[in-house]
């Protein structure tokens, strides 16, 4: 991703018309399977993970599923096979399947970086843009909030 002064582009001053203005570059994606993936810490069990479709999904469907991290790859599997949505990530009506090991990997990941960092206490990757097996995926959004 690229920053960029808008007034370089534009051959304005943004100072003048407002407080803060930037301008964002990025990479377009194709479009892939939305997921989420997330950490919430729990005052008795610590960091707990959820998994769920992503984007609108999630708040729609609610359809979710939770684990005390840390996890391996195993249990990032069972996570993922257990959303009644699972069936849309393996691809339906003629759409390709989505990378499963990219979102296992992802989830073992989150899953080592919250263990590791413990001042994390909330983290939201949302949407995991996660593409067709074999090319990986892509985090779109993520929020990370920490305990200073």
């Amino acid at each position: 991703m690229w920053i960029v002064e808008t007034d370089a582009i534009l051959g304005v001053n943004c100072e003048e018309k407002h407080r803060f203005c930037v301008l964002f570059i990025v990479l377009m994606i194709p479009k892939g399977k939305e997921v989420i993936l997330g950490m919430a810490k729990d005052p008795d069990f610590g960091p707990m993970l959820m998994f769920g479709l992503g984007g609108i999904y999630v708040e729609v469907l609610k359809d979710v599923a939770f684990r005390i991290a840390p996890i391996d790859k195993r249990e990032a599997n069972t996570m993922i096979n257990e959303i009644r949505s699972f069936p849309l990530l393996r691809g339906v009506r003629g759409e390709e399947p989505a990378d499963m090991q990219s979102i296992v990997d992802s989830l073992v990941k989150l899953s080592q970086l919250v263990t590791d960092f413990p001042e994390i206490i909330e983290m939201d990757i949302n949407p995991l843009m996660v593409m067709p097996i074999g090319k990986g995926a892509v985090a779109v959004d993520c929020r990370i909030s920490v305990e200073v």
